[in-house]
């Protein structure tokens, strides 16, 4: 069995100053005034993160049309969360005054992806992707590598379950007519030619 994260109970532990703290590897999530460590990457969740983020972009930036980063630390309503990926349309990408990509991320991204992983809390990433879904994330994807199966969330949709290789998957409207199907996901993790 798995070991589960648990969260540093630090109840005095406002958001302000979680952020003011530096960061640590691997990251802390913070969530009702409780700081939970995210999980280390593992093959299929590296492998996964790696490859996803690889395809939005080949496809979303040649156009300007969006951008998917890793691990970048969210903050938004009472929580800061570090997704899996988060995928910005490209207007919606905060700048520093120079013009520059800001360092602090303080609005939800259009579409979350997170992977589960084996000693993950389900519950725990559904309800942070719901928390971004109800501070302004059009979509989010929830892939479970060991079920080979993907949940999506759309706002103010019921949460789809995409378990046939050929089901294609919601994307960012900016990004249409491209899709992925959880076929085309899960073959990535199979490396013998």
């Amino acid at each position: 069995m798995p070991p589960t994260l648990t969260p540093t109970l630090t109840p005095t532990l406002t958001l302000a100053a979680f952020l003011q703290q530096p960061e640590t590897t691997p990251p802390q999530e913070y969530i009702n005034g409780q700081t939970w460590p995210k999980p280390m990457a593992k093959g299929k969740h590296s492998l996964l993160q790696t490859r996803l983020v690889s395809a939005i972009n080949q496809h979303a930036l040649p156009d300007r049309r969006a951008h998917a980063f890793t691990e970048l630390r969210c903050t938004v309503g009472d929580r800061s969360l570090v997704p899996d990926l988060s995928i910005f349309t490209w207007p919606r990408i905060p700048l520093s005054p120079e013009g520059d990509i800001a360092d602090h991320f303080d609005i939800a991204p259009d579409w979350t992806i997170e992977i589960l992983s084996p000693d993950q809390n389900q519950t725990r990433v559904i309800n942070n992707i719901l928390h971004l879904l109800n501070h302004g994330t059009e979509l989010g994807w929830l892939i479970d590598p060991s079920e080979r199966t993907i949940l999506t969330f759309q706002a103010q949709q019921q949460p789809h379950l995409h378990d046939q290789p050929t089901d294609p998957l919601p994307t960012l409207p900016c990004l249409t007519p491209w899709t992925l199907s959880p076929g085309e996901i899960f073959s990535w993790l199979h490396l013998i030619p």
